[in-house]
């Protein structure tokens, strides 16, 4: 679990510690990565970006600075860090991940725990973009996940994908057991399934992943025109509604209006903070709310709900599930709106 990289405070897992050692030798059940590029999550970048007016040398001049100071890519506001990809150097004997010398992988663990360094300083990044290029190392303990890059990908589409695969892979399960628990009732009402932040990363899998598990009616929700027509291109949702996420009522409203109903399973894919109360209204008695954002506050879900004497289920999207790689990546090859809403990301950063 790496806690004898932990620095302080002492006693915590990785995760919560303030200080790793990064050190580059390795323990024998310990992997090392040649790190290529990161991929600094959405609610972290925002922050940082929002901080610094989009300066983007100040920018970078804080997470380098973070990554020293901490051992890690972690950053101090949003507790989030991202994911990187790169070569494995070296793989301890007693490593169980088995990934050999030469393996390009993309880490499915958060930056928040993996010791890393940086050697370059971050020369080749402009501080404007998540996607970070870089030189350094980085390591990977006995109960870290990695995945070997598909070589018929883009790696740095591989690693916007791979960032965010635990939300589609969370979406389908839960869709899946309201379409299985209707049809053993003979309930013939429609499964319906609202995902805020449609049109990101996580948004648009998620909306994939719901259709594919049998979701009668989805509804992607964005927050500016632009971000609509992308959506209505892509044809990944069945409607497509304009709201703040911010705004409860407004979202609610939103949701409603585009779906006739209050949704089954709400999913909070945007990276600002201020969302829940609205997911919490879109949502209908005995529904579920995936909060699927480092941008969520716990006091105010879980407030908030009890304020609207709300009866909803509310799950935190913790970035695992079983098969989650292998379902993005394949959602991506068979969804050519996926794809292309990925590729416009790419180019645009």
């Amino acid at each position: 679990m790496g806690l004898h990289r932990v620095v302080e405070p002492a006693g915590v897992l990785p995760q919560a510690a303030w200080r790793l050692d990064a050190a580059r030798e390795i323990a024998p059940n310990e992997v090392r990565i040649r790190v290529e590029r990161l991929n600094l999550d959405a609610a972290s970048f925002r922050q940082l970006s929002d901080k610094h007016g989009g300066d983007g040398e100040k920018v970078r001049a804080e997470v380098l600075d973070i990554i020293s100071t901490r051992g890690k890519m972690q950053n101090p506001v949003t507790g989030s860090g991202g994911m990187l990809i790169g070569t494995v150097e070296e793989a301890g004997r007693r490593s169980p991940l088995g990934l050999r010398p030469g393996d390009r992988v993309a880490t499915l663990v958060s930056l928040t725990l993996t010791p890393l360094t940086v050697t370059d300083g971050l020369a080749r990044w402009d501080g404007r973009g998540e996607q970070v290029p870089c030189d350094g190392w980085a390591i990977l303990f006995a109960r870290s996940i990695a995945a070997v890059l598909p070589a018929d990908e883009d790696p740095q589409l591989s690693l916007a994908v791979l960032d965010v695969c635990g939300a589609p892979a969370l979406t389908a399960r839960v869709v899946s057991r309201y379409v299985e628990d209707r049809r053993r009732a003979g309930d013939g009402r429609p499964v319906t399934v609202a995902v805020v932040g449609g049109a990101g990363k996580s948004g648009s899998l998620s909306l994939a992943a719901a259709r594919r598990a049998g979701a009668t009616r989805t509804v992607g929700v964005v927050p500016v025109v632009a971000e609509r027509d992308a959506l209505v291109a892509a044809g990944l949702a069945d409607e497509v509604a304009l709201a703040d996420a911010r705004d409860p009522v407004a979202l609610s409203s939103a949701v409603t209006t585009a779906l006739g109903v209050p949704a089954d399973v709400t999913v909070v894919c945007v990276d600002v903070p201020g969302c829940e109360h609205g997911a919490i209204l879109a949502t209908a008695d005995g529904g579920t709310v995936i909060f699927f954002s480092m941008a969520t506050s716990f006091a105010a879900a879980a407030l908030g709900a009890e304020g609207l004497a709300a009866d909803v289920t509310m799950l935190v999207g913790n970035g695992y599930v079983p098969g989650h790689a292998e379902l993005a990546l394949e959602l991506l090859r068979s969804e050519p709106g996926v794809r292309g809403l990925f590729a416009a990301r790419l180019a645009a950063d």
